[in-house]
C-alpha cells in the first residue's frame, strides 16, 4: 500500500488552514450490530514468553501498522522463579511469523550505556510507525552512564529513555542523559543543557525514523524549581554517536514543537497565554497531532494542534477548547478535550465534553496490579469494603454530555460519532497510576494485571489467576487517579485515504449510576463507519459476550461443589469480562484490541486481531 501523505499534504494543506472551524452537524441513530468478526491469535495466556519458560499472563493494548505488525507491553506470573517477565513483543500476522521480544528485563539498554545495564520496565504501551515497521517504547532501567562532574566527583546518570528500531537494531531515540556533557544533544532544546526528567506517555514513531514524543523537565526560576513539560520531535540517522558508539540514531538534537514557554494559539483572543499541560502527541507521515491547555483540570483555553515535522514547527489548531459542538444547540461548545489522540494522517479521532451538567462517580482502589501502588491508593482513598460511603472511595464528577468525534484535516469538518447520553452512558475510564512516593513507592514501574481502563474498582477481569489486560502504568508523575477515553480511527478500511470515508473504534459503557457506581454496567469496544452518521454502531467485544468467540481456547472445565473439577465435563466457554484498545490498535482494515475472559473459576485473555470489512 502506497503512502499518500504527501499528495494530501501538498494538494489540500491550504482548505485545512481555511476550513478548520467549520462543522457538520450529526443525526444519531443508535442501532447496534452484532458482526461475526474473525479473529487472529496474536498472542494468548497459553504463549510461552520468548527467552522465557513462563506463559504470558497479562497484555497492554496492542499497536498495529498497516503490514499488519502488532506490537504489544506484556508480562508473565511472577511465581518462584522470581520477578514477572516484563518485555515489549512483536508479531507479524500477515507473515505469520513468531513472536519476537523488541526488549525485554534482559535486554542490554543501548547506547549510551557503559554500565552494562539492562531494562527493568517498559513503563508505557509501546507504538509503531503507520507506514513501516518501526516501533518506540519508553523504557526505565538503573544508571547507565558513569561520567565525571566539573568538581571532579564521580557520578552516574540516565534512568529512562525512549528506544526504538528504525534502522534495525534498538537505539536510543531520547533519553535522560542530556547533563552529561558528551550527550547535549540529548538535551531539553533552547534550554541550555537541562536534562529530560521523565518522558510520559506513549511516544509516536512516523516516517520511519522520527521520534516524537513528551517531555518533562525542571528549571530554576527566581531561586524556585519549576517543572514544565514540552512536545518534541527528533529525527534520528544511521550514524554512531560521537563517531564511536553505535548502532545509534546519531547526534541531531531534538526539536521543540510546543511547551510550557509557548503562547497557545488563539484565533478570537489575544491573551498571550501559555500552555499549562500538553499531552504525548500522535503522529502518521509528516504530520502531528498533540492536545494543550491552559489548565489541564479546568482547561479556558487551549485544544487540539496540528503541525508538519519539518524544521520549526508552526502550530495550527485544529479543534479547540469553546468550539462549536456539531449537532447540538449553538451555544453547545467543546470545554474539554481528550489528551489521547488517534491519527492517521488525515482523520483526527478524539473524545470531548461540553456542558456544565455532571454526574458523580465514586471509585474504588483496584484489586489487581502492582502492590504498592494499590496500598497507597487504599492509603489514600480507603480499601473498597464500605461501597457507595461518603468516607471511602475517590469522589469525582464526569460530564453528562460527552461524545467521541472525528476531525477531517483535509476539509476541516468535524463530525460526531457517538454521545452520551443517547447513544451510551460513558466513554471516560479511570484508573490509578504513576510512581508511588516513599516508603511504599521505590522504583515503581511493576504495572501488575488491571487493563489500564480500571473503572469503579472493577479490575477487568484480570490478575495472577486469570490472565488479564496490563495496567498501572507509570509515567513518571505522582500517582493519582487519571481518566482515560479510547478512541481509534482508520481512513483506510477502503484503502484509500483520499476519500472522505473512515471508520472509528471506541470504548464505551451503557448502564445506570447507583450510589455513585454504575450497576451492572455493559462496557464494549463499537465501531462505526463515516462520515455517514446514520450507519449503525457494530459490536466488536462486549462484557458478557461468548469469549469462544475471539479465541477458542477461552474455556473452562465446570467444577463440583468442593471447587474440583468435574471429570469428563464438557470445557464451557468463558465469558468477555474486559477489553482494551488503543490510539494506534486500528490501521487500515487491521484491527487489534487486548480482551480478557473470566469466571469464578478460570481466566484466560490475549492480543487479537481481526479485518475490519469495507460494509456490514
Amino acid at each position: 500500500m502506497k503512502c499518500p501523505h504527501s499528495r494530501v499534504l501538498s494538494v489540500y494543506l491550504p482548505a485545512v488552514l481555511l476550513l478548520a472551524s467549520s462543522i457538520v452537524s450529526a443525526q444519531s441513530s443508535p442501532v447496534v450490530l452484532n458482526h461475526a468478526f474473525k479473529w487472529q491469535v496474536v498472542v494468548n495466556n497459553g504463549v510461552v514468553v520468548p527467552g522465557d519458560t513462563r506463559t504470558f499472563n497479562s497484555y497492554n493494548q496492542p499497536s498495529v501498522n498497516v503490514n499488519r505488525l502488532v506490537v504489544f507491553r506484556a508480562r508473565s506470573k511472577g511465581g518462584t522463579t522470581g520477578e514477572p517477565a516484563h518485555g515489549i513483543f512483536y508479531r507479524n500476522m500477515r507473515l505469520g511469523t513468531e513472536l519476537k521480544t523488541l526488549f525485554d528485563r534482559n535486554t542490554l539498554v543501548p547506547q549510551p550505556n557503559d554500565l552494562s545495564s539492562t531494562f527493568a520496565e517498559p513503563p508505557a504501551f509501546p507504538r509503531i510507525d503507520m507506514w513501516s515497521n518501526t516501533m518506540a517504547s519508553r523504557g526505565g532501567h538503573q544508571p547507565d552512564w558513569n561520567y565525571f562532574l566539573p568538581d571532579g566527583t564521580e557520578t552516574r546518570a540516565g534512568t529512562a529513555g525512549i528506544y526504538t528500531n528504525p534502522f534495525g537494531d534498538l537505539i536510543t531515540g531520547a533519553s535522560n542523559l542530556g547533563i552529561v556533557p558528551d550527550f547535549g544533544f540529548f538535551a531539553v532544546p533552547g534550554t541550555g543543557g537541562i536534562k529530560f526528567d521523565v518522558f510520559p506517555g506513549a511516544p509516536a514513531i512516523t516516517d520511519r525514523s522520527t521520534l516524537v514524543f513528551k517531555g518533562n523537565y525542571t528549571v530554576t526560576e527566581n531561586g524556585v524549581s519549576v517543572g514544565k513539560t514540552g512536545v518534541y520531535y527528533r529525527k534520528m540517522k544511521n550514524a554512531p554517536i560521537g563517531g564511536t558508539l553505535s548502532p545509534a540514531g546519531g547526534s541531531s538534537p531534538a526539536i521543540l514543537i510546543a511547551s510550557s514557554d509557548t503562547i497557545i494559539p488563539d484565533p478570537n483572543r489575544n491573551l498571550k497565554v501559555k500552555f499549562g499541560s500538553t499531552a504525548p502527541p500522535s503522529a502518521a507521515g509528516p504530520f502531528a497531532v498533540f492536545a494543550g491547555f491552559d489548565n489541564e483540570d479546568h482547561p479556558t483555553m487551549g485544544g487540539i494542534y496540528g503541525t508538519v515535522l519539518i524544521g520549526t514547527p508552526k502550530l495550527l489548531s485544529l479543534v479547540r477548547i469553546g468550539g462549536k459542538v456539531p449537532g447540538e444547540a449553538a451555544g453547545a461548545v467543546f470545554n474539554k478535550l481528550s489528551e489521547g489522540l488517534s491519527f492517521d494522517g488525515r482523520f483526527l479521532g478524539f473524545w470531548g465534553a461540553w456542558g456544565t451538567e455532571t454526574k458523580e462517580l465514586v471509585l474504588q482502589c483496584p484489586s489487581d496490579g502492582n502492590k504498592n501502588r494499590i496500598a497507597y491508593c487504599k492509603e489514600l482513598y480507603g480499601d473498597g469494603e464500605i461501597p457507595g460511603t461518603v468516607s471511602n472511595g475517590f469522589h469525582t464528577t464526569v460530564p453528562l454530555h460527552q461524545g467521541i468525534f472525528v476531525y477531517d484535516l483535509v476539509t476541516g469538518l468535524t463530525r460526531a460519532v457517538a454521545k452520551s447520553p443517547g447513544d451510551f452512558s460513558d466513554f471516560i475510564y479511570w484508573n490509578f497510576s504513576g510512581k508511588v512516593p516513599p516508603p511504599q513507592g521505590g522504583t515503581g514501574g511493576d504495572g501488575g494485571a488491571g487493563d489500564g481502563t480500571t473503572f469503579i474498582g472493577d479490575a477487568g477481569g484480570g490478575s495472577d489467576e486469570g490472565g488479564g489486560m496490563d495496567g498501572g502504568e507509570d509515567d513518571g508523575e505522582p500517582a493519582r487517579w487519571r481518566s482515560a477515553e479510547f478512541v481509534a480511527v482508520s481512513g483506510l478500511v477502503d484503502g484509500n485515504l483520499l476519500n472522505q470515508n473512515y471508520d472509528v473504534a471506541f470504548k464505551a459503557r451503557t448502564g445506570e449510576v447507583v450510589n455513585g457506581e454504575y450497576e451492572n454496567p455493559t462496557d464494549g469496544i463499537y465501531l462505526r463507519k463515516g462520515p455517514d452518521t446514520l450507519q449503525p454502531f457494530v459490536t466488536v467485544a462486549a462484557t458478557g459476550m461468548d469469549g469462544t468467540s475471539i479465541d477458542p481456547a477461552a474455556t473452562y472445565i465446570p467444577v463440583d461443589e468442593s471447587g474440583n473439577p468435574i471429570a469428563g465435563a464438557t470445557p464451557l466457554p468463558l465469558p468477555v469480562t474486559a477489553m482494551g484498545i488503543e490510539r494506534d490498535g486500528f490501521r487500515s482494515n487491521a484491527l487489534a484490541i487486548t480482551v480478557s475472559m473470566a469466571n469464578d473459576v478460570a481466566g484466560w485473555g490475549g492480543v487479537y486481531l481481526t479485518t475490519v470489512p469495507t460494509k456490514f
